[in-house]
This record gives C-alpha cells, structure tokens and sequence, in this order.
C-alpha cells in the first residue's frame, strides 16, 4: 500500500514540476533581456558622457576664438598707432611677394579674391545637385535589385522581440497596442488584433517573433511599426514563442533562403502576401516556411503552443 502511494503522489507532481520547469525558462528568458536591458543603458550612459565632454569642449573652442579675437583687435591697434599699414587676408599674398609695388597695382588683387567666394559657392551647389541624383539613382538601382530578387522569406525581416507592455487601443475594443523590444535604440509600436483570442495579463512582458519590415501603418490612429506573428485559425490564435536563450534583435533565418531582407517590404507589389501562405506550423508546431523552420542560428526553432497545420500571419 505504501509503494502504491508513493507512486501515485509522484504522479500527481508531475504537472507542478512541468509548470516549474516552464516558469525557470520564463525566468531565464527574463534574466537575458535584463542583462541586455543593462548593456543598452550602460551603453547610452558612455554615450551621455561623451555628448557632455563635447559640449565642454565647444564652450572652451568658443573662448579661445573670442581670446584670438581680442588679441587681435589690440595687436591692431599697436600697429596702426606704430605707422604699420594694414593688409586684409585676401591681399596678404601678392602683399609678401611684391612689397615694393603702389597701392594702384594692388588693387585688382581684392577684386579677383572679392568674386572668387560666389564662383566657389556657384560650384558647390553645381556639385551638390549631382550627389542628390546620385542617390535618387542609388536607391532607384536598390529597388531594381529588390525587385529582380525571388520573392521568398529571405525577403521579410523577422526578428525576436519582447512584448514589454500591452494595454487595449483607445478606439478600438479589438486591438491591443503593444511596446515592443526588437534589439533597437527604442521600443517600437505594435498594434495587433489579439484581444478576442489573448489575455492581456498573457501579453505582458514576453517574447514573440516580429516582422519588421512592412510599411508603418495607422491602425484607428495609431502607428503600427511591426506585426506579431501567430499560428492562427479561424478559432485560435496562438503568438509564436522563439527558443529559449534568444534574446530581442535575434534575427530569425531559413536554410537554404539567404540574403538580406528588403528595408521595407513594397505594399504595392504584394510581396508579404505571396510570401504569407506557404508560412505554416508543421505536426510538431514548428513555425516553417515551404516546411523549413524559423530558426535563431544555435539557439533553436520558433514554434506554437499546441496550433500544428497552422497558417503563420
């Protein structure tokens, strides 16, 4: 009777261990984005630092000019009360090498250097105009190779994000507007349709697979600057957990589909909705395209909870 007990009481533990397992991963998730958190702010300290030694040696620049200039204005002021003629900075050359010629001689010199400035000006806006045609053709020739490229997942910049806070839209019972960490200077803006399939205390603080890369669009007044990918159905939804160990800005990649993704995916050649339907979860949930799965490079595979056969949007 005792042995029969014993194993019916380890039977009954094993869902605390499972959820105390899930909760040390959560946890170890947490600490990563904690640690980043603080290599970011240390990061932007050095950087404080930096602006405020720059402004220090602004001030001191502006003093020595101010120094230079009195000094010279006094340095002046001796010469002249000495008998010394004073030459402007335009003149000073031809001044030195002919110092025995009159002032009628001199005089075409000023004229030559006074039109000289306008002719250099002239030249610099001449100059100007061909770089900024430049780059119209640069990013004419950048959006020519996007468009030659095949239209594949090398094409979406998929990252790893923290959710860092959720809360209801405004306007809009349906949507949740979402602080999202992707590995940037600053969190970005996410609005997503979750609130009929996700709680929003589930939406707090945790990590989830971001595309990047659609054009920023108003969602009822709010600016949506990325897209949380979810396994989702026409009943279900479930938002796509990356491995554990990654951490926000891991990029998400696809054997056999390398490149770099596009800056900002095109709405008007369709490419996010070619892509889309051959993004699927396969019988073990893992997220894939064309049956390869979205991978953070030797940490592991992005999947579902439990949503397998599942188109990913």
């Amino acid at each position: 009777m005792f042995v029969v007990r014993s194993i019916t009481k380890m039977a009954s533990s094993n869902p605390v261990l499972s959820k105390l397992e899930q909760r040390a991963s959560e946890a170890d998730q947490v600490i990563e984005y904690l640690k980043q958190q603080v290599a970011l702010l240390k990061e932007k300290a050095i950087l404080q630092a930096s602006l405020r030694e720059e402004k220090k040696l602004r001030v001191e620049n502006a003093k020595l000019k101010k120094e230079i200039e009195t000094l010279k204005e006094q340095l002046i002021k001796k010469e002249t009360s000495n008998g010394v003629k004073q030459v402007g900075l335009p003149t000073s050359a031809p001044a030195v090498s002919s110092p025995a010629t009159s002032q009628p001689a001199a005089q075409p010199a000023p004229e030559k250097t006074s039109s000289s400035p306008p002719k250099a000006g002239e030249e610099k806006k001449k100059k100007e105009k061909p770089e900024k045609k430049g780059e119209k053709k640069e990013k004419k020739s950048v959006t020519a190779e996007d468009d030659a490229r095949p239209v594949d997942v090398s094409r979406l910049d998929l990252r790893v994000g923290c959710i860092i806070s959720a809360k209801k839209h405004p306007d809009a019972d349906s949507l949740y507007v979402e602080e999202v960490d992707v590995g940037e200077a600053s969190p970005r803006t996410v609005v997503s349709g979750l609130v009929k399939y996700i709680p929003v205390e589930q939406m707090q603080n945790r990590m989830a697979v971001l595309l990047c890369n659609l054009k920023p669009a108003k969602m009822r007044g709010v600016l949506s600057q990325a897209m949380v990918m979810c396994a989702s159905s026409p009943e279900k939804v479930e938002i796509l957990d990356p491995p554990s160990g990654a951490v926000p800005g891991d990029r998400i990649t696809f054997q056999g589909f390398p490149g770099e993704p596009d800056k900002e995916l095109n709405p008007k050649k369709k490419t996010w909705e070619q892509i889309q339907p051959d993004l699927l979860t396969n019988d073990d949930c893992v997220a894939t395209y064309k049956g390869i799965a979205f991978e953070v490079s030797g940490k592991g595979v992005c999947k579902a909870q439990t949503m397998s056969r599942s188109s990913i949007k």
